[in-house]
């Protein structure tokens, strides 16, 4: 059951055909901590973005479903949770190309409620069915 206050998880991956994101909240029932699914997103890449990185592909990733999820995380604390090591990188490049420069526009609106964590491929599960 969603919980307005507690904050979200948003597990997001990518691969050469789509984009995926589930978003989770850790509750507490019967004394223990249970994390469990509010809703999945996906969809798929477009011709020209199939052409981008694994890393542009991710970062992509989590502006699209930051802008999908926006009802439920503007002004929530949230944890982002990718495969990617350098979505930091590129959410912190200094001289990004256009469309990258976009995207850390959008994604100045979030930057203080969220921490990206990195999460081995062979274990980050949650968003790879989508």
């Amino acid at each position: 059951m969603l919980d307005w206050k507690l904050p979200f998880k948003l597990y997001i991956d990518s691969c050469g055909e789509g984009l995926g994101a589930a978003l989770h909240q850790t509750q507490i029932i019967s004394d223990k901590a249970v994390e469990g699914p509010i809703c999945f997103i996906s969809r798929q890449i477009k011709p020209t973005q199939a052409r981008y990185g694994a890393s542009q592909r991710e970062f992509l990733c989590l502006v699209w479903a930051l802008e999908k999820l926006h009802y439920y995380l503007d002004g929530t604390v949230s944890d982002i949770i990718t495969d990617c090591n350098a979505v930091n990188s590129l959410l912190n490049m200094k001289t990004p190309k256009r469309h990258m420069l976009r995207w850390q526009i959008t994604m100045q609106e979030y930057r203080g409620n969220m921490t990206i964590f990195h999460k081995s491929g062979n274990i980050h599960k949650n968003a790879d069915g989508l």
